[in-house]
């Protein structure tokens, strides 16, 4: 009985094959396109039955998914396994959660600077004569609480009496006037053996005073020709460049000079001037001083004695120089070669190859205070200094128009000094102070290296990363990204200068 029953079973596929293959072929396809409906159907009406199940997982299981945590086979354990029973499974994630920052920029055109770059540089300040108190109302009250705490001063302190002394922060009770603990660790930023290249051994150590240094005391400083400066004394040892001026009493041990919050160019400016190699600039950081400025970041640049010789009355080591006198000793190339020139022959004591390279700094930056204060070169706006001290009306007139902020050390008079670096991110390309180039005709080859290598956005960012406060005041990456543009733009500009110009590139080891 079960052998027959399974040879009838086995039989049966073989029959139904015979008779298809004898049926007639309008017939056979007939069968054909009835079985391929059939099963049409059944697929379509299976899709469209488990559509609307599709989407109903619970709202846990959505954000893991979404996570990156959601795996198939593996469920999170009840909630009351959390209390009593034990864990059968654990997700196991599919994807890193780790972000990799790089340095290398993925932006192919450059970002819009207009609103986010340095808004407040373009307000209209009031201008503060020489002579007038350069401290503004939240530095005087703060001086003055100060010293009633140290009762140096009565009740009632003038602040005609304040700004002639300074006050000791080594009496004070810094519970009551900072409140605020201070950060743990430095604000610089050195997470591998060694810093950039680019920075000296004394840079690195310069940068960590001026950005950690305990405040001891807080100084008032007035000379000539310009706004009183304000510095602070830290906890450390007397720099040697500034060992033979102790005697003039302005700093006692290591200071920095705090500057104005909107004049955060100098950081950037300190920076690019190490990438490019050219080592003119003081050193500069973004710090935070609790008492001041209602709490910003403020720019604060290493304090050099030796660049006022004779005190800060008397003024820095200047040169003075008409833009006549300026063009008519870069066509004589004073002391090329070291070579001294004739007593008639109008040359300062700066070293041809130093105009070069402030001219190059002050283009990528568009500082004109120095080599254009008269704002000849560009459009200036109604609001800059050279508008309004009617300094644009010399232009006509080359002996009219004087060089401006030409320091040097006392002991070194045949280098430059870069200060007072107001760099102004924020003029067009179309609008660029070209004026700062003009007789000049040859450019150091090392800083032109690095502009033509497509590596100045990458040295630029490791560097900048050092100093987390200007950093983070900036905007962290994506700020900082969008000064590079400008700077990488304006160097393209300077690029095809120096060819249309066939300006040489020369190394200029002074």
């Amino acid at each position: 009985m079960g052998t027959s029953l399974f040879r009838r079973l086995c039989s049966a596929p073989v029959r139904l094959a015979n008779s298809f293959r004898r049926c007639p072929p309008s017939k056979r396809n007939w069968i054909i396109a009835s079985v391929c409906f059939v099963y049409l159907f059944f697929v379509v009406s299976q899709v469209g039955h488990s559509w609307p199940h599709r989407d109903r997982r619970t709202d846990k299981e959505k954000y893991r998914r979404g996570r990156g945590l959601y795996n198939f086979g593996i469920h999170e354990a009840p909630s009351d396994s959390l209390t009593g029973g034990a864990t059968t499974g654990s997700a196991v994630p599919t994807r890193s959660n780790v972000v990799y920052i790089t340095l290398r920029s993925k932006r192919l055109k450059p970002a819009n600077i207009r609103g986010t770059v340095r808004p407040k540089l373009r307000q209209k300040l009031r201008r503060i004569k020489p002579g007038n108190v350069a401290f503004t109302q939240n530095k005087a009250d703060f001086l003055g609480r100060d010293a009633d705490q140290t009762r140096t001063f009565g009740s009632k302190t003038s602040w005609d009496a304040l700004r002639l002394r300074d006050i000791d922060y080594r009496t004070l009770d810094r519970t009551n006037t900072d409140p605020r603990p201070e950060p743990p660790g430095s604000s610089i930023r050195i997470y591998s053996q060694r810093a950039p290249p680019w920075f000296s051994a004394e840079d690195v150590g310069v940068m960590r005073f001026l950005a950690d240094a305990k405040v001891l005391r807080i100084k008032e400083v007035f000379h000539r020709d310009s706004a009183s400066l304000l510095l602070f004394e830290g906890e450390a040892e007397v720099s040697p460049s500034n060992q033979t001026y102790l005697q003039r009493k302005v700093c006692r041990g290591r200071c920095g000079v705090i500057n104005r919050p909107v004049d955060t160019s100098e950081v950037f400016a300190f920076h690019l001037d190490r990438v490019l190699g050219l080592n003119r600039t003081l050193p500069a950081v973004s710090r935070k001083f609790s008492f001041l400025y209602d709490g910003q970041p403020c720019p604060v640049v290493s304090w050099d004695a030796s660049l006022y010789p004779e005190g800060p009355l008397a003024g820095r080591s200047t040169v003075r120089l008409t833009w006549g006198g300026y063009q008519s000793s870069l066509k004589q190339r004073c002391w090329h070669k070291n070579i001294t020139p004739k007593s008639d022959s109008g040359c300062s004591t700066i070293h041809h190859y130093e105009w070069s390279k402030l001219a190059l700094f002050d283009f990528l930056l568009q500082i004109h205070n120095r080599l254009d204060q008269s704002c000849c070169g560009f459009k200036p706006r109604q609001e800059d200094v050279c508008m309004e001290l009617d300094h644009h009306a010399d232009c006509g007139d080359q002996n009219r128009i004087t060089l401006a902020n030409i320091i040097h050390r006392d002991h070194d008079p045949r280098r430059l000094v870069f200060t007072n670096n107001q760099g102004f991110f924020d003029r067009n390309e179309d609008n660029l102070d070209l004026r700062v180039l003009e007789g000049i005709k040859e450019f150091p080859e090392h800083a032109v290296a690095v502009l033509r290598s497509k590596r100045l956005r990458e040295k630029l960012l490791q560097s900048l990363f050092l100093d987390q406060t200007y950093w983070e005041s900036q905007g962290g990456r994506q700020g900082i990204d969008k000064l590079i543009d400008v700077i990488e733009g304006r160097a393209k500009v300077l690029l095809t200068y120096i060819n249309a110009h066939g300006i040489k590139v020369i190394a200029m080891n002074v």
